[in-house]
């Protein structure tokens, strides 16, 4: 289980059953117009912020990846295995919108003035439903500051198979407009180094191993906390964590009642990365680490209701009301 909202089981079903993003979106084009290797559609505004999209009625888009630079920022060029950050806009060329992150979510809490954005791994493995591999690899060689414009159609995207589990016709236009926002690279093996501090009155103890998930030790006798509970184990040197950016990170999570673990991110690979500040991950995470810094080690135990409260994620071994434990490498920002 990933700690963020959509966990990585949720989005392993979104290929195999419709999600609501896209569920909207189904039903063929029946138009006769073909495109060439340029876009079809149209696009206002300027980068950083919301475009406009528009499409001439029955406009067809190419069976390939068709990508076109609106603007080129002056940043860093984006390379292959980098964790970018992204604001988009995606939606069919009927109007179909799959995802908007300028607009705000309901309910969803965010820190100071921090909006939601995507921050993914430019990588050839489907981890954002409404980003497929073809569309984030197309960003390779663009530079931060950019805003690229992304048309293909559904098979072409997502191939035929996949395209129909998430509820899209194969044929079906799509069109993206991303602004990148910020890149930076990733080391799936590394961890925070230094000297560790041992754990205050009350809170777990962590043993770190190189290349393995933590081992965390609950503190017997201590009932859950009622309240956020962090320490840096580690003190970084690198810059100050703010919110809206995406964080790269090493974690291990425990539940507080029995002391097991239920996810890490060495069980999957090596670092990971997801946006702080905005509600994409558990409200402890959002207040437990905007505020640190890159290189530090963090340990929080999160009460129930700043973790997953009634609605812990399916078959993630977390019941309603459990308090967790995780630890924190904090690697990067992008």
């Amino acid at each position: 289980m990933n700690l963020t909202k959509n966990t990585r089981r949720a989005a392993a079903a979104a290929l195999t059953v419709p999600i609501m993003l896209f569920a909207a979106a189904c039903g063929s084009d029946d138009g006769k117009a073909a495109s060439s290797g340029e876009p079809v559609a149209k696009v206002t505004g300027k980068a950083g912020a919301q475009p406009k999209i528009t499409a001439p009625k029955n406009a067809k888009v190419a069976d390939a990846v068709v990508t076109k630079s609106l603007v080129t920022g002056k940043g860093a060029a984006v390379k292959k295995g980098d964790v970018v950050r992204l604001d988009v806009v995606a939606q069919t060329l009927k109007g179909q919108r799959l995802d908007n992150t300028w607009e705000p979510v309901p309910g969803q809490k965010t820190v100071g003035s921090a909006h939601r954005q995507v921050v993914a791994e430019v990588t050839d493995q489907l981890t954002q439903p409404t980003m497929p591999p073809k569309v984030l690899n197309a960003l390779a060689g663009k530079k931060v500051g950019s805003r690229i414009e992304v048309e293909a159609s559904a098979k072409a995207a997502y191939g035929a198979d996949i395209a129909q589990r998430i509820g899209l016709q194969p044929d079906e236009g799509l069109v993206w407009v991303v602004d990148v926002a910020a890149a930076s690279k990733v080391d799936k093996k590394a961890a925070a180094e230094g000297k560790q501090a041992a754990p205050e009155s009350g809170m777990p103890e962590v043993k770190a191993e190189a290349g393995k998930a933590a081992t965390i030790t609950v503190p017997k006798g201590e009932k859950a906390p009622t309240k956020l509970g962090e320490q840096v184990l580690i003190k970084g040197k690198g810059a100050e964590v703010k919110a809206g950016q995406g964080l790269i990170a090493q974690y291990t999570g425990v539940k507080w009642r029995d002391g097991k673990k239920f996810d890490s991110s060495w069980d999957h690979g090596g670092a990971t990365a997801f946006q702080i500040g905005t509600g994409s991950v558990v409200q402890g995470w959002d207040k437990g680490l905007v505020g640190k810094h890159v290189g530090d080690r963090v340990v929080l135990s999160i009460p129930a209701n700043l973790a997953y409260g009634d609605t812990p994620p399916q078959n993630s071994g977390i019941a309603k009301g459990d308090a967790l434990v995780f630890t924190v490498d904090i690697l990067g920002t992008a």
